[in-house]
């Protein structure tokens, strides 16, 4: 086992200094819930969050110095910034885990009610915290010098040159309601379009666009001018590749071709990326996540192995009661309850489909047995290559891989089929969802406590703070969620000669919601179909008359395929990749029924790209999304490459073009919440729309680029340091 070196934190152990104080923990929960809600937005357009800790941490100290310039209070300790960083920073880990297996509820033909989202999401974040309490002494303290935690060291580098903090958050703020003015403009006045394209008449099928909106634009700048032009690859391999050579090779097909329903001839380049590349991409999505798994797996193993023998060693040492502040954690008994407690209440929820039978014991001891396998190895990788580089997609695609293997081979020795019917599916994606969720947190909790533990903070207010963050979070993510899933819900209808469904067995009855429902308000019954269960019938919800008949097809907001409400007005709709390559892996394996040829397409697209030696996982989700998505994280990346070289050095975590780019995505995120909920209500969504006063010149396309032109100019004026400098202490 590493020796720790020598570790005298920044606020020594015998001071006794404010700290888990309620305004501490009550602005890390705000803080925590805005960068949640922001987060959740961000993983379901490109299935990526970035660190929320140093914006967080930047936010607190300028928040608290201005509250005591004006009221005159005393200032806050840097142990409070540091509870406000802890407790906020909880939202992002938690919304990457949901985001990428929640929205698959409804892909496998169930509702995604709040209960099942705010049950998975708190449960899971929870055991992450939990789970990670006895591993801190063994990865935080005892590995010190050995495990760096980037992010977390740097954002105790925020926290210690605090006197930075007020140009640092001008510089937050400023991306902030520069991207909320931004996006107020384009999606609510409707001043310019928000996805120009163009078509590109010489080669069939192809076009150029770009969402020109702010929040991609920052996540661009963040990952970087490598990673940003490998997603763009993969954008322009879909776009540019393979929707033209479908259309080239099936324009003479006389009849559709599995799975479209109709003629590739007739189809535009959306409808092709829908019918076939979403396929080719979702197996690139997989193959990439399971080689980045391997690629990691020796250093997981060690990881494991190291973890283990720490832990042993640990347990067979005598441990005395933590005699100093910065030692004190919570004790195992809470964790060893707590986890308990969550195991129960996951068998307790109906909505979450394990009971107390034998799927739920089974599943208990899954999650038990992923949850501490996994949280220990993202707590150990956290420390070595950091949160962005950690394979938490992998981890729960083996989580998943293996659950459904395992079910598969129960239903060897079980003749009704349990195991293998739509319940399972359910049982399946929990247990992925909670062990997801919860390495997520664990790597976020790793990187909070390493800060704490250079800081001086105490550990045990540190984890309330975390448990505090996570419960809010998860309840405010739950509902954002669902919001945006709402907003871009579409009614359309449907209609399948002779199929009947069988209303006798259905009991849910909804009636039509939204722009565009009141010219019928009957009440339908609900009809969930998952993949194959109904033949010549896509999987999807349905709503059905008393006779049988299906009317409607309730198509979601989030990986549905309909753009255009009933009444004619259009909506926004979220590709969620990670979340249909769970559903894909489920029904793959479970109801083996999807169109593998695709699948295996992409699958092997992957394995090219590795061989040539480019990373496959950000290349295959830039294939799964439309070309739109990865130009505006394409400039970023170049924004970067020259604000960079313009000033002369390499961007820090704490840059001002990062803390910029992430004022955009938080701003750009929330506003496109904001807008949403407007949606929601068409006679305030009409009443602010301009572009009917305003004519052609809203739709231009030179109109978008104008504009999205503005706020990169400014992005690289602040990344090269030429705007917002930041003033020397």
């Amino acid at each position: 086992m590493s020796q720790a070196h020598e570790h005298k934190p920044f606020i020594p152990a015998d001071s006794r200094i404010e700290e888990f104080t309620w305004p501490a923990v009550l602005v890390g929960a705000i803080l925590g819930i805005v960068f949640g809600a922001s987060s959740i937005y961000l993983v379901l357009k490109v299935g990526m969050t970035v660190s929320a800790s140093i914006p967080v941490a930047v936010l607190s100290i300028t928040l608290f110095r201005w509250a005591s310039r004006l009221t005159g209070m005393r200032r806050a300790t840097i142990l409070e910034n540091n509870i406000v960083q802890t407790t906020g920073s909880a939202g992002e880990s938690i919304a990457f885990g949901v985001g990428v297996t929640m929205p698959a509820l409804m892909i496998l033909g169930y509702e995604m009610d709040m209960t099942r989202v705010m049950t998975v999401a708190s449960l899971g974040g929870l055991l992450g915290v939990l789970m990670m309490i006895p591993l801190r002494r063994i990865f935080i303290v005892k590995q010190h010098g050995v495990l760096a935690y980037p992010e977390g060291t740097a954002c105790a580098d925020v926290l210690i040159v605090g006197e930075k903090g007020g140009s640092s958050a001008k510089t937050v703020f400023t991306g902030f309601g520069l991207a909320v003015l931004y996006k107020f403009l384009m999606s609510g006045l409707r001043l310019w379009k928000e996805s120009p394209e163009r078509l590109i008449p010489q080669f069939k099928g192809a076009a150029i666009s770009g969402d020109v909106v702010p929040e991609l634009l920052g996540v661009g700048y963040i990952i970087g001018t490598r990673i940003s032009c490998v997603m763009v690859a993969g954008g322009i391999l879909a776009s540019w590749v393979l929707i033209p050579a479908i259309k080239l090779f099936g324009a003479t097909a006389p009849e559709p071709l599995f799975p479209a329903v109709k003629l590739i001839s007739e189809m535009e380049p959306g409808e092709v990326w829908k019918a076939y590349v979403l396929y080719i991409g979702a197996g690139a999505v997989a193959a990439g996540g399971i080689i980045s798994l391997l690629q990691s797996f020796p250093t997981i193993l060690a990881s494991l192995k190291s973890g283990l023998s720490d832990i042993a060693a640990g347990a067979k040492s005598t441990v005395k009661a933590a005699t100093t502040r910065t030692e004190d954690d919570m004790p195992n008994k809470v964790v060893l309850g707590g986890s308990l407690a969550i195991i129960l209440a996951v068998a307790a929820t109906p909505q979450l489909g394990l009971g107390f039978g034998l799927s739920g014991i089974l599943g208990g001891i899954l999650i038990v047995l992923f949850g501490f396998m996994f949280v220990t190895v993202s707590s150990r990788l956290t420390g070595e290559i950091g949160s962005s580089s950690n394979p938490v997609s992998g981890m729960t695609v083996a989580t998943l891989l293996i659950t459904c293997l395992f079910f598969l081979l129960l239903s060897k020795f079980d003749p009704t089929g349990g195991w293998m019917g739509k319940g399972a599916r359910l049982s399946a994606l929990t247990i992925a969802a909670i062990v997801c969720i919860a390495a997520s947190n664990a790597g976020g909790t790793s990187q909070d406590l390493k800060t704490g533990f250079l800081v001086g903070a105490t550990p045990k207010y540190q984890q309330w703070g975390l448990l505090v963050g996570t419960l809010s979070s998860a309840v405010v993510i739950g509902f954002t969620l669902l919001i945006l899933n709402d907003a871009g819900t579409v009614y359309a209808k449907r209609d399948f000669p002779g199929v009947k469904a069988p209303v006798e067995t259905l009991t849910r009855v909804e009636r039509l919601k939204g722009p565009g429902s009141e010219a019928d308000q009957a009440d339908y019954k609900v009809w969930h179909l998952g993949e194959g269960e109904a033949a010549g019938i896509p999987a999807g919800k349905y709503l059905v008359d008393d006779a049988g008949t299906v009317r409607y097809l309730v198509d979601p907001g989030i990986n549905g395929v309909e753009s255009v409400r009933l009444d004619g007005t259009t909506v926004q709709k979220y590709n969620a990749p990670k979340a249909r390559l769970m559903s894909l892996i489920i029904d793959g394996i479970l109801t083996q029924k999807l169109p593998w040829g695709l699948v295996l397409l992409g699958v092997a697209i992957a394995l090219v790209l590795e061989l040539c030696g480019v990373p496959s996982l950000p290349f295959a989700v830039g294939v799964y999304l439309p070309l739109s998505a990865s130009t505006p994280i394409f400039a970023g990346g170049v924004i970067r490459w020259l604000a960079d070289r313009w000033a002369g050095k390499e961007g820090s975590d704490m840059s001002p073009g990062i803390l910029f780019s992430s004022g955009y995505i938080a701003g750009g995120s929330i506003a496109g919440i904001a807008i949403a909920l407007l949606s929601l209500a068409p006679k305030i969504s009409e009443s602010i729309d301009l572009s009917g006063a305003l004519g052609a010149w809203t739709q231009s396309e030179l109109t978008s680029l104008i504009a999205f032109g503005v706020i990169s100019v400014l992005l690289l004026l602040v990344g090269a340091e030429r705007w917002l400098r930041e003033e020397p202490s």
